[in-house]
């Protein structure tokens, strides 16, 4: 699976290409060297110009982890897509979700960042676009009767999001092994889909 992260800059939308700036800045020099005035001139416009679009580097951040989510939730569609049944697409989701944080390490963290978190359901709202809405309608057929769905929503989230960060920090290897292990886990979760 592959993660768009570059697209050309067009002018005629300034804002969305000060963004994609930002993304190929925050991955190829990391977080610390993520300032507007970079974003403009890997744009190629005038200092001054990002001003009109974000307040500040923290509104650039915060559209960023936008399209960073956005992003996001089309890698886990996109693993989906082929797949039929439930338990395949659930797994499939994760996988994409996986791939994601992979690919784009530096985007991922900056989108689950703490400074991130000033408006919590910006991003993880539980609309059906958003990557919580994505994961939601996934885990939906394995939510036992009487059962609040966030606990197997939660569950599926936090095994992904977990095993990713470990593999991000170098806590456990990246191997394929231990995908397949973690995977597994998924079928644990929850009842059997309701037929």
């Amino acid at each position: 699976m592959t993660v768009v992260l570059k697209t050309s800059h067009h002018h005629g939308n300034l804002r969305a290409g000060l963004v994609e700036a930002g993304i190929e800045i925050l991955e190829s020099e990391g977080l610390d060297a993520l300032s507007l005035r970079k974003c403009a001139a890997r744009a190629g416009v005038s200092h001054a110009a990002p001003a009109h679009h974000f307040d500040g580097v923290a509104g650039l951040r915060e559209a960023i982890a936008t399209e960073g989510f956005q992003r996001f939730g089309a890698a886990m569609l996109r693993e989906a897509a082929p797949e039929q049944d439930p338990r395949a697409r659930l797994k499939a989701i994760c996988r994409g979700y996986l791939a994601f944080a992979r690919e784009a390490p530096a985007l991922y963290r900056l989108m689950f960042s703490t400074g991130m978190r000033s408006q919590p359901d910006a991003h993880l709202a539980h609309g059906p676009s958003s990557a919580y809405g994505i994961l939601r309608e996934f885990c939906a057929p394995f939510v036992p009767e009487g059962t609040e769905p966030t606990v197997i929503e939660t569950q599926v989230w936090a095994l992904c999001h977990g095993y990713a960060l470990f593999i991000l920090h170098g806590i456990v290897p990246d191997s394929p092994a231990l995908d397949t292990a973690v995977l597994d886990l998924v079928e644990r979760i929850g009842a059997a889909p309701a037929s």
